[in-house]
């Protein structure tokens, strides 16, 4: 590991080491503003969990649910202290022996805390699992920059033993999965742990860069990498600086950034160059911002100013702003993008006007600028991500992102500049909009507002941008909320559908492996195919397939098969006999398991008591006609108004099912992951938006909900792969916009350079 001094020579970092003595007292320190920093977010999750945990029971959809809730905060309480403690242990027992860890192999792969690739567990385990891999990479991600300066820094001073994301001991990794540990301290249900988790993240990840920073801040003051200031420090809701910010000043060395800023910057650099080549294809030289261009009157005309072009851009700003924005049905598409493709012109027209003399260009470096802007804009007015109502509304920050833009020329290389954040937050949640799951218009006037919010009260406050944000981010969390309890019914419905289904099937499959080709008599086989099998559900549903209750529900099946044999010699007399007490003692717990009315159970016997006499050879009484017997009212919601019916045939889907569509597409479809938007288009419908919310572990099938959580559709793998070929589904895109819209830009570039070479 390198860094570049102040004269610009290349040292080794093993150099810079502090003294042996000191190595433990930095560490001490880190270790005591870890557990301090913790001990503090960590109460501040406790403070908010019976809040939650009350909200959710007072929505309860049933009074065990609630329960749940009541029987996990009094849980919670009695568990906190041991919980609190056990997790301040380990992060810094952590700390503690992070000089003595063995340097690892170099050939070897390094130990990962993180997320990691998912085996066959138990449905809890994988649920606790994907919550805790999601927050890591979430945060992860958003704290890239100031969690590479604590590794770099942690590194020196533990004689450049190699940390990363995955082996730093303050990580977010290795603290959510030190979390995960403590938390089994806690015996609450799942559902409980994981508003925990949730809260975890909220509260404690989400806080880490005050700890990153602190930790930052007191390694550079004993003189630990001081040369990586400059990717930490940074004022109130100033964003970090890009590297190539960083390296602008010749004594000062460039720090390897991010990955996420490194692509970003290197994509700018190409949109420069291909606006560079452009121009001189157009044969058009580029204008120093002090130079000038003959005007009018042959005079030389100046080019416009960055001062100029903001004050121009501020009159249309305003003359836009005076107007009212389009409504859901007023936006007029063909209007809008006529305004966007011709902001260039009515810029340079309205910077006549304020001059007395209208410039013909502006300086190469404004003119990329308002191009780019331009080719945003008209990129997000072709979006299919976005609903063309919201293409209109978005539409309208082209100004205030031309005036941010020519502000501060980092917006387009810097990915977690406020301004691309809060533009692509914006589209994420636009993405999700349909006139159906919005009726009552939150969403839509939330957008609105921000987007009016910018036309009036941006000049060149920078800090709007991230005051924005944080009320996006405030309304996307309390609509998340409000979405995830429905979605979590809506789960919760589809899986007890499935169990139901599944355990059906099981029940169909064992009666039919048992009749075989035996030809039943009408009684015997219509109460295996409606009364038992009800009863072979029921079991598997309360006690599982593996359950002693289930064996022996089964091997009634077979007594109650055998019992309908011939009686052809005294043996089969005999045997018969002998069985019939127990068959019907079974068959009495079997129907009082399923709820029948005592009336109903006496007379299904006393038919059997009929058909037994006549086996037996004995004169039985006249009964009235065999009739199937009533399924009780309080299974028929359970069974669904089909366990009445005979047991179909046990059938397993058949992979010819697939055929319709290509394995391109059924690979596509495998690789769905829940959060993922589609559009749905079935043909004389309107056009639905929906997001991939779970798919299920028993059938695959994948449920679809809409932005309020309600479901909107399921659908076989199959099924889906056939609605993707067939064009009435399509995968939303799910990367940024910023990031779609410059890869888009570079490719239009690109295209436009190949066309002008062949020309």
């Amino acid at each position: 590991m390198k860094e570049a001094n102040e004269s610009g020579k290349v040292v080794s970092l093993s150099q810079r080491q502090p003294p042996a003595e000191h190595v433990g007292d930095l560490l001490g320190a880190v270790r005591s503003i870890a557990s301090r920093r913790l001990q503090q977010f960590l109460g501040n999750m406790f403070e908010h969990v019976d809040d939650a945990l009350f909200d959710l029971a007072e929505k309860a959809e049933n009074n065990a649910a609630q329960m749940h809730y009541f029987d996990g905060m009094r849980e919670v309480r009695k568990r906190r202290p041991m919980i609190e403690r056990a997790y301040l242990v380990q992060v810094s027992r952590e700390l503690t022996v992070l000089n003595t860890r063995p340097a690892p192999a170099p050939a070897a792969p390094p130990a990962s805390t993180g997320p990691v690739e998912l085996s066959l567990v138990a449905e809890n385990e994988l649920e606790e699992s994907l919550a805790i891999t999601s927050m890591i990479s979430k945060n992860e991600s958003r704290l890239a920059r100031d969690l590479f300066a604590v590794n770099q820094r942690l590194s020196v001073i533990c004689g450049g033993i190699k940390l990363d994301d995955a082996t730093n001991p303050v990580a977010p990794a290795t603290l959510a999965q030190a979390f995960r540990q403590a938390m089994r301290e806690l015996s609450a249900d799942m559902r409980v742990k994981l508003i925990i988790y949730k809260l975890f993240d909220r509260y404690v990840l989400s806080a880490l860069e005050e700890l990153y920073q602190e930790i930052n801040a007191e390694l550079i003051r004993a003189g630990v990498l001081p040369q990586l200031r400059h990717q930490v420090a940074r004022g109130e809701g100033e964003p970090a600086q890009p590297a190539e910010a960083t390296a602008a000043a010749p004594e000062e060395a460039p720090v390897v950034a991010d990955q996420d800023a490194e692509l970003a910057s290197e994509l700018l650099h190409t949109v420069r160059a291909l606006f560079s080549a452009r121009r001189a294809h157009a044969g058009i030289g580029a204008v120093p911002a002090a130079g000038g261009v003959r005007g009018a009157t042959g005079g030389a005309v100046a080019v416009p100013t960055a001062n100029e072009l903001l004050g121009a851009l501020s009159v249309l700003q305003s003359q836009l702003a005076a107007g009212p924005l389009p409504s859901v049905h007023t936006a007029d598409p063909a209007a809008i993008s006529r305004e966007v493709t011709q902001l260039k012109e009515h810029l340079l027209g309205q910077l006549g006007a304020l001059r007395g003399e209208r410039p013909s260009q502006v300086s190469a470096i404004d003119e990329d600028t308002i191009d780019l802007v331009g080719m945003l804009f008209e990129f997000i007015l072709s979006d299919s991500a976005l609903p063309a109502e919201m293409q209109v509304l978005l539409a309208r920050l082209q100004i205030p992102y031309l005036k941010a833009a020519i502000l501060d020329r980092r917006l387009f290389g810097h990915r977690q500049h406020p301004a691309r954040r809060l533009l692509d937050g914006l589209a994420e949640l636009a993405k999700g909009w349909s006139e159906e799951s919005d009726r009552d218009h939150r969403v839509y006037d939330k957008i609105k507002s921000i987007v009016e919010r910018l036309l009036h009260e941006f000049d060149d406050d920078m800090s709007l941008f991230e005051r924005l944000n944080a009320e996006l981010q405030a309304f996307q969390e309390q609509s998340r909320r409000r979405a995830e309890l429905a979605e979590q019914r809506v789960a919760e419905s589809a899986r007890g559908r499935e169990k139901l289904e599944l355990a059906r099937r099981r029940a169909a499959r064992e009666i039919l492996d048992r009749i075989g080709t035996q030809n039943l008599p009408h009684l015997i086989h219509g109460v295996l195919a409606r009364a038992w099998a009800n009863h072979l559900v029921l079991t598997i549903l309360r006690q599982g397939e593996d359950s002693p209750a289930f064996a022996e529900a089964l091997r009634f099946v077979d007594e109650f098969i055998a019992s309908a044999r011939p009686v052809r010699t005294p043996d089969d007399r005999r045997t018969l006999l002998r069985m019939l007490p127990g068959v019907e003692r079974a068959l009495r717990r079997g129907l009082a398991n399923v709820a029948f009315q005592e009336s109903d159970i006496e007379r299904l016997l006393g038919q059997l008591h009929a058909y037994y006499r006549q086996q037996l050879g004995e004169p039985a009484p006249a009964t009235p006609e065999d009739a199937p017997l009533p399924i009780p009212d309080s299974i028929q919601p359970l069974l669904d108004g089909e366990a009445a019916e005979p047991v179909p045939e046990a059938s397993e889907p058949s992979t010819a099912e697939a055929r319709g569509a290509d394995g391109d597409t059924m690979e596509r479809v495998r690789q769905l992951k829940p959060g993922t938007w589609l559009e749905f288009c079935p043909t004389g419908d309107a056009v639905t938006r929906a997001k991939l919310s779970w798919v299920s572990p028993m059938s695959g099938r994948y449920l679809f909900v809409n932005r309020r959580g309600l479901k909107v559709g399921d659908y076989a793998p199959h099924e889906l792969a056939e609605a993707l070929v067939a064009g009435s589904a399509r995968i939303l895109p799910s990367e940024p916009l910023f990031d779609r819209a410059m890869g888009a830009i570079v490719d239009r570039l690109s295209q436009e350079a190949g066309a002008d070479d062949l020309a």
